[in-house]
């Protein structure tokens, strides 16, 4: 037996024994009632700031404060009519690197993990969500589900061809082991909960 055979029918004896696949309960691990609790504090827990909301009107009434403050702001959310979509997608990183603020609308927030689902439908520029100081997202109450799960059967992204969940700020723990925010890409994150 030469040492080919050799390794080969070590690995075959190694093999560990076949374990079934796990079933996995898709249903909710909290009631209905608990989500938008759920959602609250995991978003607490990531460092996320939250807003609650009744109408995009307020939302609005952010976007113009900041930019009468001067700030560089992005509103790429359509159903706010002080937007700034057009020839948002052709901005350049030289053009969008001194951005303060994006608004930016979410598709589906999950409460377990505090995640918010984006797309190319509601980026638009792909940049914004992580080239921004400030990330600002708004997330319909009614478009949270409770886990990724959930999501995952929502969420279309063969219709898209971009999507992400974004998760809090940017943070990174591997430096010297101390938890860095805004480490490579928005230094925080405002979630506007539209009721």
């Amino acid at each position: 037996m030469n040492s080919r055979e050799k390794i080969l029918s070590n690995i075959i004896k190694n093999k560990p024994p076949f374990l079934e696949v796990v079933n996995i309960d898709f249903d909710s691990t909290f009631s209905e009632d608990d989500i938008l609790d759920k959602f609250l504090l995991a978003l607490n827990d990531i460092h996320a700031k939250v807003k609650r909301v009744s109408s995009m009107a307020e939302v609005d009434m952010d976007i113009i404060s900041l930019k009468k403050e001067k700030y560089f702001v992005i509103n790429a959310i359509e159903d706010i009519g002080n937007n700034d979509l057009e020839n948002l997608a052709l901005r350049t990183k030289e053009q969008l690197e001194m951005l303060d603020y994006a608004f930016i609308k979410g598709e589906i927030g999950v409460a377990e993990n505090g995640a918010i689902w984006l797309s190319d439908i509601n980026c638009k520029n792909r940049l914004l969500p992580f080239i921004c100081k400030q990330l600002c997202l708004v997330v319909a109450e009614k478009s949270i589900v409770a886990n990724m799960h959930e999501a995952y059967q929502v969420i279309k992204i063969d219709e898209t061809g971009f999507g992400v969940f974004i998760s809090g700020p940017s943070k990174t723990a591997d430096i010297e082991q101390s938890l860095v925010i805004g480490a490579h890409g928005a230094l925080g994150l405002t979630v506007y909960i539209l009721a």
